[in-house]
């Protein structure tokens, strides 16, 4: 082991070393955090402090909370939870839906991630939603921020049907050449939200809130398979028996199939 970590010029304290998962108090807090953060984004790391110690009766420093929010991936300057870091050296492509009527299925697709907490850790919903019928095309978790996860679910997306715009936030996630590549190779227009713009991305951020409190807040999931089950359960709820009001209590697969009936 010492002569290949030589070889490969690391130290050997990165080969054993293993990441001290999060206390139960941290999860806990995260877990508080992360409901707040849906009904109040413009909190920023003191306002999120006092409310910690309001709400759980622990004392907490705006150190600690600005380390948590981070690992979360909310950033106290924006109006929305942030998973997604932008790279500076992606191309950033111009927000395409403003003032846009969104009259079809198809019309516009747009994705976004979010954190998942469970009982001994956290994981990471990504999801792609059509604005015109809320119906889900797909989704995916992973333990980490990387990419490939979005990507895996652009894909899964695009075995159903490809859509005229696709609209994601500036996170490197979706900036990368691997993400946009499979769009601009299907001719699909690139929309981006503008720095800090909640309301750029409305639909999967309505819909993230609404699995959270439907779904996420109702259970505590001792890990990821449990966890993933639940949620697959939720999503063909969702998708197929939850009626929506702005859809004149129809489901979300009501207004998508529809598309099958235009094309043919």
């Amino acid at each position: 082991m010492s002569r290949q970590c030589q070889l490969l010029d690391i130290s050997r304290g990165q080969i054993y070393y293993k990441k001290k998962p999060e206390s139960s108090e941290n999860l806990l807090i995260m877990q508080e955090i992360d409901k707040q953060y849906l009904l109040t984004p413009y909190y920023g790391v003191r306002r999120m402090t006092e409310h910690i110690r309001h709400t759980l009766g622990i004392e907490i420093n705006d150190k600690r909370t600005r380390r948590l929010m981070r690992l979360m991936g909310l950033e106290a300057i924006y109006r929305k939870p942030n998973l997604s870091r932008r790279d500076k050296s992606h191309k950033i492509y111009p927000y395409l839906l403003r003032n846009m009527e969104i009259i079809s299925v198809n019309q516009v697709w747009s994705t976004d991630i979010t954190y998942i907490p469970m009982k001994n850790g956290f994981m990471y919903l990504t999801a792609v939603i059509d604005w015109h019928s809320r119906y889900i095309l797909s989704w995916g978790l992973s333990n980490s921020l990387e990419a490939v996860n979005c990507i895996n679910t652009l894909q899964q997306a695009l075995k159903i049907d490809t859509p005229r715009i696709f609209n994601t936030d500036q996170g490197s996630q979706f900036t990368c050449e691997d993400f946009t590549s499979i769009l601009d190779d299907k001719n699909i227009l690139i929309s981006m939200d503008g720095r800090g713009r909640a309301l750029d991305n409305v639909f999967i951020e309505r819909f993230w809130k609404t699995i959270k409190y439907e779904c996420v807040y109702l259970s505590e999931f001792k890990d990821g398979i449990e966890l993933y089950n639940e949620l697959k359960k939720y999503f063909d709820f969702y998708n197929n028996e939850r009626l929506h009001q702005g859809l004149n209590y129809r489901t979300p697969a009501e207004v998508y199939a529809k598309r099958v009936h235009k094309a043919s």
